[in-house]
Order: C-alpha cells, then sequence, then structure tokens
C-alpha cells in the first residue's frame, strides 16, 4: 500500500540557480520585453510551495508582473506549516524563501478566501490576465473497506494537521487509549505519524507542536505500531531518512520478519542506488545480529514498531457493541508483475490483526475547485498540457493538482517554474488576454460586498509575532494559533 506522500527535502533558504529546464526554455531577451508591455496582473490560488514556487519565478522573469496570492486559511505556507513533522524544522526553512517573496511590491497575499466560495474561478479570470490553481491535495483518499466510518479509523492527513495546528482537524481528539495502533500506507507520512506516536513526548517539547496535541500524545498508551503495505521491500515508498530516524529512535525497537527479505540480496543489485540503500538497510535490521550496545538498548525499549509487508486491508473489526475499532483483518498478498509493473495479489488467506487505533495513510487527493475548472476525478488532477488547462486560455495548475501527491519540495519548485515559464510564453505570444485588467481592486469589490475580510501578509506577520512569543515561555519556536476567532480578536476584528 504505498502512498504517494510529500518527501521532504532540506532545501537553501533561496535557490542560487534555477533548474536547467528553467534556463533553456525562455531567453533573457523575452523578459526584457514583456517589462515593456502592460501590467500583467496574475493571480495564484493557494498560498503552499506550489504557489509561492510559481509567483517568485514569475517575479523574477517578468519585472512588472503583479502577483496576488489567495489562500482560505488565515495563514500561509500550506502543507510546509500543516504536514511537515514538528520534529523536522529544518524542513521549514523554506519558508524564508516565500516570506521574501511576499515582502515584494509586486506580490500581495489575500489569507481567508476560499475560492470556489468566497470568489468564483470564472470571477478571477475576468480579473487577472490570468490565474494559476495552486492549491494542493487536501483530501485524503478512502480505503473503500466495511467498518472504515468505525470509531478510532481517521486518515493520517486528519491526525497529521491536528498535531500541527490545522484548524479544521482541531476536534479530532483521537483515542490514545489502546496498546497497538495500525497504520496503512508505507510512505514518508506513515512514518512521520508512527515516529510522532512512539516519540518519547519530552522530545517533542521543544518543537512546534500544538500544546493540545503534546498533552494528548503525554497521555497516550500507544506501545506498538504496524504500518502495513500491500506489496514488499522494493516497493516500500518512504525514504532512508525516514527509515534511519525510525529504526535510531529512542525507546523503541523495530520488528521486521527476516522471512519477507528472502531472495532480496540478490534483486537489489539490478536497482538504482536510493533503492538499493534503503533495501540494504531493511535488510541489515531484518537479518544481521544486533552489536552488544544495540541487544541492550532494544531491551530495554518499552515501545516497538514494525513492517508488515504484503498485507492489504480487507475490513475493519470492530468491538462486541460495534461502538468502536478492535482490530483489521488483513489479505495475505503476493507479487505478480516485474520492474514498474509490479502489483499485489490475494493469496485467499488472512489474517486479524488486533489494534484500537486504525490510521489510513494510501494517498492524498485533490478537490475540484469550481464548477467551470475540468477536473479528473479517477486521477485527481486538473487536465493540464505542461501546466495549462485543458481548454481554458488563461488558466493553469501547479503543484499536487497538476501533477498528483508525489514528489519533494524540490519537485515541486522545478514544477511550479515550468508551469510559471508556461505562462510567460503564452503572454509574450500574445495568447493572454490585452489590454489593462483591474487585478485585485475588482476581486476585493466583490469580496467587501460578500462580507469577506482578506488577510494581509502584515497581518499574518503580527500573528506570527504571537506565535513565537507564546513559544518563548515554553522554549519552543511558536506555539500554534489554531482558533480563527483567537486570531482574528489579535488583529482586533
Amino acid at each position: 500500500m504505498a502512498l504517494c506522500c510529500w518527501r521532504w527535502v532540506r532545501l537553501p533558504a533561496w535557490p542560487r540557480t534555477r533548474p536547467a529546464p528553467a534556463r533553456s526554455t525562455l531567453a533573457p531577451a523575452l523578459y526584457q520585453q514583456f517589462s515593456t508591455q502592460t501590467t500583467p496582473q496574475i493571480c495564484v490560488v493557494g498560498s503552499g510551495p506550489a504557489g509561492f514556487y510559481t509567483a517568485q519565478h514569475l517575479l523574477k522573469h517578468h519585472t512588472r508582473a503583479q502577483v496576488d496570492i489567495y489562500e482560505k486559511q488565515l495563514v500561509p505556507f500550506g502543507l510546509v506549516r500543516f504536514g511537515v513533522a514538528p520534529d523536522h524544522p529544518e524542513v521549514k526553512n523554506v519558508i524564508n524563501t516565500f516570506t521574501q517573496t511576499a515582502h515584494s511590491e509586486r506580490c500581495a497575499f489575500r489569507g481567508n478566501v476560499a475560492v470556489g466560495r468566497d470568489v468564483t474561478v470564472p470571477e478571477l479570470r475576468e480579473a487577472y490576465h490570468a490565474v494559476v490553481l495552486s492549491y494542493g491535495a487536501e483530501d485524503h483518499r478512502a480505503l473503500g473497506i466495511p467498518g472504515e466510518e468505525l470509531p478510532g479509523v481517521c486518515s493520517a492527513r486528519a491526525f497529521v494537521g491536528w498535531y500541527n495546528g490545522l484548524p479544521e482537524n482541531q476536534e479530532l481528539a483521537p483515542d490514545l487509549s489502546c496498546d497497538t495502533a495500525v497504520i496503512l500506507g508505507q510512505g514518508n507520512v506513515a512514518l512521520d505519524v508512527a515516529r510522532i506516536l512512539l516519540t518519547p513526548p519530552e522530545h517533542l517539547e521543544k518543537t512546534d507542536i500544538t500544546e493540545a496535541a503534546l498533552g494528548v500524545l503525554r497521555q497516550s498508551q500507544v506501545k506498538t505500531v504496524w504500518i502495513v503495505g500491500r506489496r514488499g521491500p522494493l516497493q516500500a515508498a518512504f525514504t532512508i531518512k525516514e527509515l534511519r530516524e525510525m529504526i535510531q529512535l529512542p525507546g523503541t525497537r523495530p520488528i521486521l520478519d527476516p522471512a519477507d527479505f528472502l531472495g532480496l540480496q540478490d534483486k537489489i543489485k539490478e536497482v538504482p542506488r536510493p533503492r538499493r540503500r534503503l533495501t540494504e538497510l531493511l535488510l541489515r535490521t531484518a537479518t544481521e545480529k544486533p552489536g552488544v550496545e544495540e541487544v541492550a538498548r532494544r531491551a530495554s525499549a518499552s515501545r516497538a514498531w514494525g513492517l508488515r509487508f504484503f498485507r492489504s486491508p480487507q475490513q475493519v473489526l470492530s468491538s462486541p457493541d460495534g461502538q468502536r475499532v478492535a482490530g483489521i483483518r488483513l489479505a495475505v498478498t503476493r507479487l505478480e508483475g516485474v520492474g514498474e509493473a509490479t502489483h499485489a495479489v490475494p493469496t485467499g488467506e488472512t489474517e486479524d490483526l488486533p489494534c484500537g487505533l486504525v490510521l489510513s495513510s494510501v494517498g492524498y487527493k485533490s478537490r475540484p475547485i469550481d464548477p467551470s475548472v475540468p477536473f479528473d476525478p479517477k486521477l485527481g488532477v486538473i487536465p493540464n498540457t505542461e501546466g495549462r488547462v485543458v481548454d481554458v486560455p488563461g488558466l493553469y495548475c501547479s503543484g499536487w493538482v497538476k501533477t498528483g501527491p508525489t514528489g519533494v519540495i524540490a519537485t515541486t519548485m522545478t514544477d511550479s517554474f515550468l508551469t510559471s515559464q508556461a505562462l510567460l510564453q503564452d503572454l509574450k505570444a500574445g495568447l493572454l488576454p490585452p489590454g489593462p485588467r483591474p487585478g485585485y481592486t475588482a476581486i476585493q469589490a466583490l469580496l467587501s460586498s460578500r462580507g469577506v475580510r482578506p488577510i494581509s501578509f502584515s497581518d499574518w506577520e503580527k500573528l506570527d509575532a504571537a506565535e513565537v512569543s507564546r513559544g518563548q515561555g515554553s522554549g519552543k519556536p511558536r506555539e500554534k494559533l489554531v482558533d480563527s476567532q483567537e486570531m482574528w480578536r489579535l488583529l482586533g476584528h
């Protein structure tokens, strides 16, 4: 059950050079020509990595472009704020880059504006020369099995939002009174969730995890976490950094079945180096006798985590009263096909795994934003050609809503730059509306008439300062605000 997930990587505060495709597609003379024309009014929907990188590239390569970034949350940065694990603060350094972009006099952040609800995409297209949809993948893929609706089953996405302070997930209140949790999916998000469940709470006290989540984790009775995938070790979607963190997690021991790794030693000789290194680490952990220190460490561990390969969820099992989760029935699988075509098929055997919490981490997916925008519900993306939305001139997309939920932050950066280039090419070719457009002036009037109060970036910086101030007392980088009413009070509204 490999998960398409966000694989976080550390980036410098500002990319010194653009990727090769970004340099080769458009010549500098193109941008010089743009600068003598009408000011392009461009709107970006979404303030996560895709939105900010798209805006950054547009501002850098067109000296007169005005870019407005719309965001439905009151605060910016999307999954960097609400998706990156609290114990990975280095990944959040990219916020420095986005802040530089937002400080440009030709860029404006418009928070608390839900496109598709407060303002429609056709209204944006009428006000701007071009609209870029970069709103990400804000939903999760359902398991589609009996018992999925039981209390004690939730998406890993909601769980991550809960401990990271996403306002819509603050009512989640996960019950961690059970001994065993099962995570369905073997991507980086699954390992993030397992790590947060098993990390000694005192190790999280100096992170930006919410105080409410930390309080629940302090009372947690979870001692064992199983991370389940329908295929084998060679198909696991997590990366070596996250695996190494799990293996070295204080107070825990790994549980791996050596039988899952039979015959892999020869197979990994043919695979790419990153996959080979990952599988070798799994092999060593599963099959090699640990040293004296490691034996002692594992013996003293009070918690454990394990990888269950070749298992596919079939049914969530309920307690006798039918009121909550008591376990999960897994179909035993085997692999068919080779290479990328390898897939799991059921053998006919099943096994029941007792647990009190099931977290589904089988992938994120995008939602349609507006009836006027084409959407492929099967793939969960906006149909596009190099970022140009099919059959809708002047409408573009970047990030996960363009590609599906896959890749690292650097991948999203490159992808967003390519969408920006396509837009600039169309602008030069005369494919976008000629003459001036009102931009935010027109949208501001619409929002005002509808009782919508946008949040500016300077508003966000006041909230940011309040969060940092609140965190200082307990040695945290910040204490995130999770109540929108409290945010409005701090802004004087």
